[in-house]
């Protein structure tokens, strides 16, 4: 009983204390930052109003009805029945009100569908638990991850100001520009959100589905998946830079050098520890979600690497599961995900972290020749 009355008394001065204790939120939508947004933000606070006044006139004549000929004050029932004025008229009038709330959802609901004419094209491709950004028109792609520290998640350090919103590779992109967006996942259903652009769309294995914005503000805007995609569906946030067009131009242009570096370091000559260095940090990024970052993973859907013998033994049984995946387990293929620098990398790193200490190492040449055989 003591137990209780110290939990009742916690919630009372958590629920009297100031909004320090309160979580930030709001009851209505915002605005946004794009010509879109705006509009449905202005749809959104047209029809609400419409319906307050409905339901202010509904309940009042109600309520008037009620209390004005109510039986103590002698009024009786009437009985009557089939009134053609009164059912044209409310008839007519509910359907005025619909045409004039279609009117202007139409027109809004067309100029959101309208992907033609844009600037920049942009693939998006969801994934367990990250997002592609392939700029189709510029030879240049990558992935997008959670960056929040493990230990922030794990109660370990205090939460960041963007705690759960924040990534290693923003998507960038210019303002006053029209961006199309064409979404699809690569395993389950996956849906793309920023709020303060007004998009929200649904990527989906198979499917390429359309949407589009411009942005007439610089900034960084946030957002998330909003479909339930597994387990790690809340670590998959969506983050957005839009940045005048000559920072812009540059950036690209920068992504480019650095995609065509990085196909030249197939070539390069690598060593163990190298591979190591860069191997922690591609399976922090995309396998210590399941795996877990000591490798112990969680059994029985993820089985544990650290001393495994799929990651102390067979060499090519190895590679094979890394880049294709397995059928019938959630272990993806990542021979599309990472390029074949980061394949060799997190393969070596596995193989020789937490005490595995196998010696050996696998070169991005050879993930990149055994990737070729396969295709052929």
């Amino acid at each position: 009983m003591r137990a209780y009355a110290k939990r009742a008394t916690a919630l009372a001065a958590g629920l009297s204390s100031s909004s320090v204790v309160m979580a930030d939120w709001t009851m209505n939508m915002t605005p946004g930052v794009t010509g879109i947004s705006n509009q449905i933000f202005s749809l959104h606070m047209t029809i609400l109003w419409i319906c307050v006044v409905i339901g202010v006139v509904v309940f009042g004549v109600m309520f008037w009805s009620i209390f004005a000929h109510r039986k103590s004050r002698g009024h009786k029932a009437a009985n009557f029945h089939e009134h053609t004025v009164i059912e044209v008229i409310w008839t007519i009038i509910p359907f005025a009100i619909l045409v004039a709330m279609a009117i202007p959802a139409t027109a809004t609901l067309i100029e959101m569908y309208d992907t033609t004419e844009s600037d920049v094209d942009i693939k998006v491709t969801g994934y367990q638990w990250r997002w592609q950004y392939e700029y189709i028109n510029e030879d240049f792609g990558y992935f997008s991850s959670l960056s929040t520290p493990r230990a922030q998640i794990e109660n370990r350090q205090a939460k960041g100001e963007n705690y759960l919103l924040e990534v290693d590779n923003p998507l960038v992109i210019p303002v006053g520009k029209k961006v199309r967006f064409l979404l699809t996942a690569n395993d389950v259903i996956h849906s793309w959100w920023v709020p303060d652009f007004g998009v929200k769309k649904d990527a989906i294995p198979g499917f390429i589905n359309e949407t589009w914005t411009r942005v007439d503000k610089p900034g960084t805007y946030r957002g998330q998946c909003t479909e339930l995609c597994g387990k790690d569906h809340g670590f998959m946030p969506v983050v957005v830079e839009a940045v005048p067009e000559e920072e812009y131009n540059a950036w690209v242009a920068s992504q480019r050098e650095a995609a065509e570096k990085e196909r030249q370091l197939t070539q390069k000559d690598w060593t163990l520890d190298e591979l190591m260095v860069r191997g922690e940090k591609a399976y922090q990024t995309a396998c210590a979600s399941c795996h877990q970052p000591d490798g112990t993973g969680m059994p029985p859907a993820f089985p544990a690497l650290k001393g495994s013998p799929i990651a102390t033994s067979d060499m090519a049984a190895h590679i094979d599961i890394v880049v294709n995946g397995k059928s019938g387990t959630a272990m993806q293929a990542f021979g599309g995900q990472l390029s074949e620098v980061d394949l060799a990398a997190v393969i070596t790193y596995e193989r020789n972290a937490w005490g595995n200490n196998t010696g050996e190492m696998v070169t991005p040449k050879e993930i990149f020749d055994y990737k070729n055989q396969g295709s052929q």
